[in-house]
């Protein structure tokens, strides 16, 4: 069944590991691979990366990408959506931070963003504009 408004953005809004996906072209497969991220129920998606990584250049390419975040212990929900790349940039210490603060335990999060290198990473803000969701428990 699918997931209201509210539902699938609390959903997103969550500290689950995305996969991404984003057009590769030249007759491959589109890229798919796992993100931190981090969204605010009615904002924009955030996650960052290297930003000489394939998938960076391939995004800045094709200006929009892909998510879908899962939770696969029951009941089974899901949320997708694929939007325009709004902005990207440089990732500042408040955005790197913030990502891997809901990802990492208080105690390892000094040391990852200080062995991080804030020069070399670029953050990447997706507008939601398709969603697919359901939660799959709620069936019947």
């Amino acid at each position: 069944m699918p997931l209201s408004v509210a539902e699938r953005e609390a959903f997103l809004a969550e500290a689950y590991i995305a996969s991404l996906a984003v057009e590769a072209g030249d007759g491959r497969a589109p890229l798919a691979v796992p993100v931190w991220y981090d969204y605010v129920p009615g904002g924009d998606i955030r996650f960052l990366t290297d930003g000489d990584s394939r998938k960076a250049q391939l995004i800045a390419k094709a200006g929009r990408f892909s998510m879908l975040v899962q939770r696969v212990s029951p009941t089974y929900r899901y949320v997708s959506v694929e939007g325009p790349v709004t902005s990207s940039g440089h990732t500042t210490l408040e955005d790197l931070t913030r990502i891997a603060s809901r990802y990492l335990p208080p105690d390892a999060l000094d040391g990852y963003v200080q062995g991080s290198d804030l020069h070399a990473l670029v953050t990447f803000r997706m507008r939601p504009e398709h969603w697919l969701s359901a939660d799959l428990g709620a069936l019947g």
